[in-house]
């Protein structure tokens, strides 16, 4: 959640870390504090989006293993052939016709390896672009309900208390007197949400893509 926690600070310190610099110095503050990342793991949208990307990785997960077998297939017979090439019984006119044949299908599983490897690297890279992209949108929409909110009630400050520091710290380690807003904000984002759409207890938390590419097996 690292990169959500970066976004989450910035998009919270953009919006309402002006508020301090005009408050009166004998006034009240009014604070409240949200968990962003509650927020995002709960809202429907995001289990959607986590949803889509389980079933688009598979989808790439199925491609690759169809390629695997196809080069499989070509190992199992370059195994066979180098079994004749040590047959003795075989002549050597027959084993320079088989020697071309292990030579032209190892170059052709070495092809295609190369080939899955590239694919597999490319469609990832894809899809965690397309999600992060996503994922963005959907934490946009989440920041701008809290500043609407915060508007609405007149807080000063919203503090993300889900937040850490570059040190894994809580940023936000104690507030006197702050209402928790994140149960309210929860119900209105989910208040149109479909009833499957919402995430269950055993599911597991949404995470944000990683920005790089994953390796390849």
């Amino acid at each position: 959640m690292t990169m959500i926690r970066r976004f989450l600070t910035v998009a919270m310190a953009a919006t309402f870390g002006c508020s301090l610099a005009t408050a009166a110095p004998d006034s009240k503050l009014k604070i409240a504090t949200v968990d962003m990342q509650e927020l995002f793991k709960q809202y429907y949208r995001t289990n959607e989006a986590q949803k889509q990307i389980n079933v688009e990785r598979a989808h790439i997960q199925k491609d690759n293993n169809e390629r695997m077998t196809k080069i499989r297939d070509i190992d199992t017979s370059l195994s066979s052939l180098r079994k004749q090439l040590d047959d003795p019984a075989i002549n050597d006119s027959k084993k320079q016709a088989l020697f071309k044949d292990w030579q032209v299908q190892q170059q052709e599983g070495i092809a295609l390896d190369r080939e899955r490897r590239e694919f597999l690297q490319r469609r990832n890279q894809m899809l965690n672009e397309k999600m992060m992209q996503r994922m963005k949108g959907i934490l946009e929409e989440i920041r701008k309900l809290v500043e609407e909110h915060a508007k609405a009630e007149d807080f000063d400050y919203v503090f993300d208390k889900s937040g850490m520091s570059t040190s894994q710290v809580p940023i936000l380690l104690y507030t006197k007197d702050a209402t928790d807003i994140t149960a309210s904000l929860l119900k209105n984002l989910n208040k149109d949400a479909p009833a499957d759409s919402l995430r269950a207890d055993s599911d597991p938390a949404p995470e944000l893509p990683a920005a790089a590419p994953g390796g390849t097996p």
